[in-house]
């Protein structure tokens, strides 16, 4: 019933649980963790702003863990704060791919050619060294591929040969280098 409310989103933890949240729980959450680092009330905002933007301007009802803590160091960073030591682009941090995108460059040579192109298109991500490489669209890449209306269990499968090619293709990069990957 709470992940119903509308001042909740569901967080998908790294170990496949689901944990109902509201932006007030996670504030409370980092400025435990914060040892006093951060100013709570800039933190409150920021992090309010930052369920906000999943909860109503992207209409979602979960999020990982990883897409909201990158998104919430984005809003501090424009906010003159910086959580990490590193360096690198702001934009880097999270790179995103359409599966839907490359189904569709696939055309009518469906799994034949599109798997060879989404190696190819996580090699480029990569090449780039994001902290999270998200490919989007899963659903809709499947039942293109599958030529499915509607979700089937050749849906399912298709779906699970996608998510464990682009896992054995991350692990045998070199360029990896501590990518997380995020398959929707």
């Amino acid at each position: 019933m709470i992940a119903l409310q509308s001042d909740h989103l569901i967080f998908q933890l790294t170990n496949g649980e689901s944990v109902p949240c509201s932006a007030e729980m996670i504030t409370i959450e980092i400025v435990g963790n914060s040892d006093g680092l951060l100013d709570p009330d800039l933190l409150r905002h920021a992090a309010a702003s930052v369920f906000h933007y999943f909860k109503a301007e992207l209409e979602r009802e979960s999020v990982t863990v990883g897409e909201f803590a990158i998104a919430l160091e984005k809003a501090l960073h424009g906010l003159g704060l910086t959580l990490f030591a590193d360096h690198s682009p702001r934009e880097q941090q999270m790179l995103e791919a359409d599966l839907g995108l490359l189904a569709r460059e696939a055309a009518d040579s469906l799994e034949l050619f599109f798997f060879p192109r989404l190696r190819k298109e996580l090699r480029a991500q990569l090449r780039r060294s994001p902290r999270v490489l998200r490919f989007r669209g899963l659903r809709g890449c499947v039942k293109r591929l599958a030529g499915a209306q509607r979700w089937s269990p050749r849906c399912e499968k298709m779906q699970e040969q996608i998510v464990g090619y682009l896992r054995e293709c991350l692990v045998a990069e070199p360029e990896q280098k501590d990518c997380a990957l995020v398959v929707d």
